[in-house]
């Protein structure tokens, strides 16, 4: 199958030739209405945009082959993250393409607003020469309050310790560590807004930071402190922004993006005090250019290759590290559908347990892939993409634990699936060249290679079962191709899995499940997992 993409904003020759080379079938439509969009996009694979094209559920919901949407540049206010991820969809951006661009901005509005250099300009070139009105303020010895140091702050911090400016930063996830290593003090919230002298915003748009910029939190700011916004518009309540800077207690703001784009009014515009740009930051060639060509790679190669760079959906993964994680994807994928194949009927709760080597891996991914290898076979359309939602949308609890000690083995998963009726647990290793094993199923030690077609049959410890289900397979000529044995004590609980070489039918199984002393036999099929 041909993989074909979508390109519906503009994007550069560069980035549109790595599809070309990729052998991917590549549509660029950049003037393609809304409604011919939501007629064409169930025949493409891949969707490239920008910050234009919104990619709501109405669309998602017409996609019926997408599998991945790439956006060139970091936010993506302008796509259904959680729509997309119900539907299986990979989300991906550029977060470092336009970051040193993003930053440069930053600093560019920053000297603008403290040197007044728009109005200036303005006022020479319209053959006036009024010096002594725009008296500026210096920047060195100023404090700089940096709220969220990713990426573009952690840039911006350190150009700004260039100019000595001294910096605080307000980032609940950043580290003492880094902040040390950054050369900056990290506060609180309310010591950043009550010592800055200049403010910049560098924190996604999500509810807990929409207009964190308010009255309330402009009332705590130092008088005649200078706000500089070059990260989401909706980060800053601009009716509050507009009434501080009127009243003086907001010396002034710089502003490269607004609540609502393309801004042809605001509130803030025609202040003096105000310097405005359209939406800017990203707008060098060179950011332009690296964000294109680098979602062209990360579309390509996880369409091709199914390597997952910069997802905003589902864990990150380098090539380096998708081999090394592979075998336990299998392992997990495998686990999960095994266990949901055993009839087990109103599933509550799932746990994951990592001991040994595992821990050293991405986990979080491997816990996805065990519950799409869960709900696969009872719910059309499910992968890693959408796994965790959808099972939480059914009321199904999700943990994983990890150990970096196992007890037995050098890297281990136990899964545990918990129902209205009971509790089943079962584990797995990587033996012979990371090869999956089962290794213990309700607490018995049976190892087993995971097959494509398999049988598992639950007794009681006592002489004759083996050869009785035996004998249903061989009247029906279905031939045994491995066979493991397990048991709790002598005469206790038993089990065996039984290798096929090919699947079950209704009506063997029928015969198999008659047998005198079976509890359970379920046949399952992993054709297409492993």
């Amino acid at each position: 199958m041909k993989h074909k993409v979508l390109i519906v904003e503009p994007l550069s020759e560069a980035a549109i030739d790595r599809f070309y080379k990729a052998s991917i079938a590549t549509t660029v439509a950049t003037d393609l209405p809304p409604e011919a969009l939501h007629e064409q996009i169930g025949q493409f694979h891949g969707l490239a945009v920008r910050s234009k094209t919104k990619v709501d559920a109405p669309l998602i919901e017409k996609a019926n082959v997408l599998r991945v949407i790439g956006r060139a540049g970091i936010g993506v206010d302008n796509i259904d993250v959680a729509a997309a991820t119900r539907a299986g969809i990979v989300v991906m951006n550029t977060p470092e393409g336009n970051a040193t661009t993003t930053a440069e901005h930053t600093l560019a509005m920053m000297f603008a607003l403290a040197r007044h250099i728009p109005r200036a300009d303005r006022s020479t070139q319209s053959g006036l020469w009024e010096k002594s009105k725009f008296i500026g303020i210096e920047l060195a010895g100023k404090t700089l309050g940096i709220i969220g140091c990713g990426k573009i702050g952690s840039i911006v911090a350190e150009r700004a310790l260039g100019l000595r400016l001294n910096v605080m930063v307000f980032d609940p996830f950043l580290t003492p560590e880094r902040a040390e290593s950054l050369g900056v003090e990290k506060v609180e919230w309310e010591v950043l807004l009550a010592a800055a002298d200049l403010i910049t915003l560098h924190t996604p748009l999500t509810p807990n930071t929409r207009e964190i910029i308010n009255a309330h939190s402009i009332e705590r700011m130092k008088s005649g402190v200078r706000i500089i916004n070059c990260a989401r518009g909706g980060l800053i309540h601009e009716e509050s922004l507009a009434s501080a800077i009127r009243e003086g207690k907001v010396a002034g703001a710089a502003l490269d993006v607004f609540s609502q784009e393309p801004a042809i009014h605001s509130p803030l515009f025609g202040l003096d005090a105000v310097v405005a740009t359209p939406h800017l930051g990203a707008s060098t060639s060179e950011a332009q250019e690296k964000v294109a060509t680098q979602i062209a790679d990360q579309m390509s190669a996880y369409l091709l290759k199914g390597t997952v760079t910069n997802p905003v959906n589902i864990p990150s993964l380098s090539a380096e590290e998708s081999k090394r994680l592979e075998p336990y994807l299998t392992l997990a994928r495998q686990l999960g559908g095994f266990v949901t194949q055993l009839g087990l009927a109103g599933m509550s709760a799932i746990d994951l347990v990592y001991e040994g080597e595992v821990t050293d891996l991405n986990s979080s991914l491997v816990t996805q892939t065990c519950v799409a290898g869960l709900l696969a076979p009872v719910l059309h359309n499910i992968n890693v993409v959408s796994a965790r939602d959808i099972a939480k949308e059914r009321g199904v609890e999700i943990s994983e634990t990890q150990r970096k000690q196992s007890r037995n083995y050098r890297t281990l998963i136990s899964l545990t699936v918990v129902t209205d009726k009971e509790t089943f647990v079962v584990r797995g290793t990587l033996f012979d060249g990371n090869k999956p094993r089962m290794v213990e199923i309700q607490g018995i030690s049976i190892e087993f290679e995971i097959v494509p077609y398999m049988l598992f049959v639950e007794t009681h410890d006592k002489p004759g079962m083996i050869g009785a289900v035996g004998g249903v397979l061989a009247s029906e000529h279905i031939n045994i191709a491995t066979l493991q044995m397990g048991r709790s004590h002598q005469g206790g609980d038993a089990m065996a899995l039984f290798g096929l070489d090919g699947a079950l039918s209704r009506e063997v199984l029928a015969q198999v499940r008659a047998l005198s002393n079976v509890r359970r036999a379920e046949a399952i099929s992993l054709e297409r997992q492993v």
